[in-house]
């Protein structure tokens, strides 16, 4: 078998993706000419098995120079098999904008419905962070759970593929190398086989001794060292798990953290308090030898504690947190063993209640990883809880023509499938899509929470019943803005009688959605993202990641506030249901905005690039809650002001293109390039805005057109989401609905 002959495409054939009821994962399939031949994973060392891992190997290379930001080519290639090719209409320079603008509605939605899976959403490729899949492969590791050999080769291609030029690696892939990055994409390809007879190896290994050695790695890193048993718990600030047993009171209690944070430090907390560390074999032998500028057992690993790489210092500790993990360290020293017992107990009833809610998807991949390593180590290899971790690892893997990653999520599928569809609806092309439209309403209905979780009062949780998540039902996460978003397509579409619905999504499902949000207001008047604030926002002084920024506890955002009003109001013009509760929120909501806007006119964006994202939303927002646009002339200040600075970044070519850098300087950074995601949300405030400047939105709009590929897609650009201030996340879907919203609302109302 000559598998160096063959096309990429037989490679990527051997992939099949699945998805059902937003459910997503990646599966390999053994060519037929090999079935004979591979029967077990101990077949790859046949010498027909080598042969294909190889050529399998190289149909994925991938030259980040060109754009560290896969193009999503694997599942469009796998689609367009499946649906054939879209219905393309052809356009002409001849043509006035407004019919170029149709044709591009045509047949950006003719090509977008290729994607559209059966049960109505969009998958796609929700990867960016380096940090994810190590984790994932060191609980693969320590509890004896190898993947695949297709699935380890296509996760070494995306690492190497993603090293940068010094050796290295970042948090993310358009960042530059980190100790955290490095060590943790090492010790992975060295756990997946590799080791420092390939020079670039060698490249990482001298990167690592050079900025210090592992002992620089920050406290996530640490952690996951430890377990690993390549470094000594005793280097870690303690994590403790009596920290859950401190009286409610207590400002910093862990039940008070932001979500995120609280669910890793949940199942790090057992980890520390058991222990818990992988077998001494030859391998993690090896790396305690590898990774560090000095002999293992000499290291000072009190000292350890405190050393980190300047590189990977986003938000310094303050000596606030420094004063508190001395006392703690104190405590660790001399801790009850019957009080740790007691803390660890309920540590354990906490992690089965999450892994039960969210039927083991759980809130994201790094816990996902943790909480696999706590189901083995607790229940056992065998366990049930253990084996339905196992199942959920897939959820999380996602195959592009980079290799093989570890999502941000379990998807993002309830958010693209929202936003597509109100940029059809406003587009007012459902009735030249009504099989999209049926399938879009029939996702949001069916993704909408059914439950809320026994005994969530007692684990730190709120009532979910009625809400939307981020992915899938399932998964169960209630979020402020995916409510406010599922609840605003779901009655957009209520309004469009000629759309087929299966289930009505109506006033009585609704009615526990608005009175979340309403709940979930907070005192400023602003939402937060998963849950109300808990703690006062001092607390961000013991933030110990020096990698990301407002973690420890909820902070309220444009964003989210932005999409919790226009959802409330979107409501509130349809049902009479706690008319006057949602204009008092409404109100609050915009001084909230208000208050966030920076003196420059802009919004700065939490969830992605940045200040064109912040901006848009929070124009939108304040748009919503009554303040005035360009109609009659006479604009709110807020809003001109928001228009000014969008005006003042307008590119000369028509567009607007914002690095990533934006978000991690709190200042607009220009990007390279202009940027079709970019250009269509200040289009989209503009244009919401009634701004008069019609040869500044032309100009916008024709850039979006002229990037349009003659398949009706859009080409993937630079990274567009962000986490954290300092974690860049992509969203492939971003590329095809937000340009062709911002067309949609030119063709509709501007033009």
């Amino acid at each position: 078998m000559n598998f160096d002959q063959k096309d990429p495409a037989y490679f990527w054939d051997t992939w099949k993706f699945s998805s059902k009821n937003g459910q997503q994962y990646w599966q390999f399939e053994i060519p037929e000419e090999l079935k004979p031949i591979i029967q077990s994973d101990s077949d790859w060392e046949k010498p027909e098995g080598v042969a294909f891992l190889k050529a399998l190997d190289r149909a994925f290379l991938f030259d980040k120079k060109i754009n560290p930001n896969s193009a999503d080519r694997l599942l469009r290639y796998a689609h367009r098999k499946q649906a054939g090719e879209p219905s393309i209409i052809p356009s002409d320079d001849s043509f006035s904008l407004k019919e170029k603008a149709r044709i591009a509605l045509l047949n950006g939605f003719s090509f977008y419905e290729t994607l559209q899976e059966p049960d109505g959403n969009w998958s796609g490729d929700y990867g960016g962070p380096l940090f994810l899949i190590p984790g994932l492969v060191i609980a693969s590791y320590i509890t004896g759970s190898p993947f695949e050999k297709p699935m380890q080769v296509l996760m070494k291609r995306n690492i190497w593929n993603h090293q940068n030029e010094d050796g290295g690696w970042g948090l993310h892939i358009e960042g530059h190398s980190t100790m955290f990055g490095t060590v943790m994409q090492y010790v992975t390809l060295r756990i997946l086989g590799e080791n420092l007879s390939n020079p670039d190896m060698k490249r990482a290994q001298d990167w690592i001794l050079s900025h210090g050695g592992a002992t620089k790695a920050p406290q996530w890193g640490k952690f996951y060292l430890s377990v690993l048993n390549v470094y000594e718990w005793k280097g870690n600030d303690a994590l403790l798990p009596e920290m859950w047993k401190f009286p409610k009171w207590v400002p910093f209690h862990p039940g008070k953290y932001w979500c995120h944070n609280r669910m890793i430090f949940l199942p790090m907390s057992y980890c520390f308090g058991k222990k818990v560390k992988a077998e001494l074999t030859p391998l993690v032998k090896e790396l305690r030898k590898e990774l560090y500028t000095s002999d293992y057992d000499s290291i000072n690993w009190k000292k350890a504690r405190r050393e980190a790489c300047q590189t990977d210092i986003y938000h310094p500790v303050s000596k606030w947190y420094l004063r508190l993990s001395t006392i703690i360290n104190g405590y660790e020293r001399i801790h009850s063993k019957r009080f740790r017992k007691k803390a660890l107990n309920y540590v354990e009833d906490y992690i089965d209640f999450e892994d039960t809610y969210t039927r083991y998807i759980n809130i994201g991949p790094v816990n996902q990883a943790i909480n696999s390593i706590y189901a083995w180590h607790h229940h056992g290899k065998d366990s049930e809880q253990f084996k339905n971790h196992l199942k959920r690892w897939k959820d999380y893997l996602w195959i592009a023509e980079d290799g093989a990653k570890m999502a941000g999520y379990n998807g993002s599928q309830l958010w693209d499938t929202a936003f597509a569809g109100q940029a059809l609806i406003e587009a007012d092309m459902e009735n030249h899509f009504p099989v999209m439209a049926e399938k879009i309403y029939r996702y949001i209905d069916s993704s909408q929470i059914e439950r809320n979780a026994k005994e969530y009062d007692k684990f730190w949780g709120d009532v979910t019943l009625g809400c939307w998540p981020f992915s899938t039902i399932d998964h169960g996460w209630a979020i402020t803005d995916c409510t406010s978003e599922g609840m605003k397509t779901a009655i957009l579409y209520n309004r469009k009688e000629h759309i087929q619905k299966q289930h009505h999504i109506d006033l009585e499902r609704l009615k526990p959605a608005v009175d979340w949000l309403l709940s979930m207001q907070n005192k400023d008047g602003g939402w937060a993202s998963y849950e109300k604030q808990r703690a006062p926002k001092w607390i961000e002084v013991l933030n110990p990641a020096l990698l990301f920024e407002n973690i420890m506890t909820e902070a309220t955002y444009t964003e989210c506030s932005s999409a919790s009003i226009q959802g409330l109001n979107e409501f509130t013009k349809h049902h009479d249901y706690r008319k006057e509760d949602i204009q008092r929120a409404l109100d609050r909501g915009g001084r909230f905005l208000k208050s966030k806007q920076d003196p420059d006119g802009s919004w700065y964006g939490c969830w992605a690039v940045c200040y064109t994202y912040g901006t848009w939303f929070g124009m939108e927002g304040l748009l919503t809650a009554g303040y005035k646009g360009y109609e009659d002339g006479t604009p709110a200040p807020e809003i001109q002001k928001a228009c000014e600075f969008l005006l003042s970044k307008q590119r000369a070519d028509g567009s607007w293109g914002e690095s990533f850098e934006s978000c991690v300087q709190h200042r607009y950074v220009e990007h390279e390039d202009g940027q079709i995601v970019n250009t269509a949300w200040a289009l989209l405030a503009l244009m919401k805005a009634k701004h008069p400047d019609r040869t500044a939105i032309e100009k916008g709009i024709a850039f979006i057109l002229s990037r349009q590929e003659a398949s009706g897609d859009f080409p993937q650009e630079g990274v567009s989401g962000i986490f954290n201030g300092n974690c860049a996340i992509t969203y492939t879907a971003y590329r095809n609905v937000f340009p062709l919203w911002a067309i949609g609302r030119y063709y509709r109302w501007y033009s």
